[in-house]
């Protein structure tokens, strides 16, 4: 009986093995040389290229995109300054916020938030008031150009975060900024 059981249960292990080594298809997907399926390369690629920790590489990405990724890094990676204990803009200001508005116009849907900073002098709390007055006024600019108000906010950091932590006019200058960062897209 026992050697029944035996073969009976080898012959149902060896039934069911192509069952188990068989998977649902996933979709094929339509690319420039034709249907390729999800596990398959195109002639000449190796399997994964273009893909880095599951997200494309710069040279997948379409132009459109190459684009998007280019405007959002010069938006973010350009601040505003301000003189000591000022928040008004200086015609440089402007100018950045003149790019910045267009960036925003071409892009509808991006939210942005303004950072304010100062540099360490001053006490904690003046300091929290002049930063929020300086992402205000940059903020305002931006309204003035055609941004809705509701893609904007605001918050002030003071002396809190500084770019520099250097304790010279130098450093000092380089912490009173406005900083722009993208919160959606």
């Amino acid at each position: 009986m026992r050697r029944i059981t035996l073969w009976f249960l080898a012959a149902l292990m060896l039934a069911a093995v192509p069952w188990l080594t068989t998977s649902c298809a996933k979709k094929a997907v339509q690319g420039e040389e034709g249907v390729v399926g999800p596990s398959e390369t195109r002639p000449g690629e190796r399997p994964g290229a273009g893909m880095i920790g599951g997200r494309p590489t710069e040279e997948t990405l379409s132009a459109e995109e190459r684009r998007r990724r280019e405007a959002e890094a010069a938006f973010t990676n350009e601040d505003i300054y301000f003189e000591f204990d000022k928040y008004d803009l200086d015609a440089r200001a402007r100018e950045i916020l003149a790019n910045k508005a267009y960036f925003l116009k071409q892009f509808p849907n991006v939210k942005i938030l303004i950072e304010g900073h100062c540099d360490e002098r001053g006490t904690a709390e003046y300091n929290l008031a002049l930063g929020e007055r300086r992402a205000n006024s940059a903020k305002q600019y931006l309204v003035q150009l055609g941004i809705s108000e509701s893609r904007i906010s605001t918050v002030s950091y003071g002396k809190e975060r500084p770019l520099d932590p250097g304790h010279n006019e130098a450093a000092w200058a380089k912490n009173r900024r406005a900083h722009f960062v993208i919160v959606s897209r």
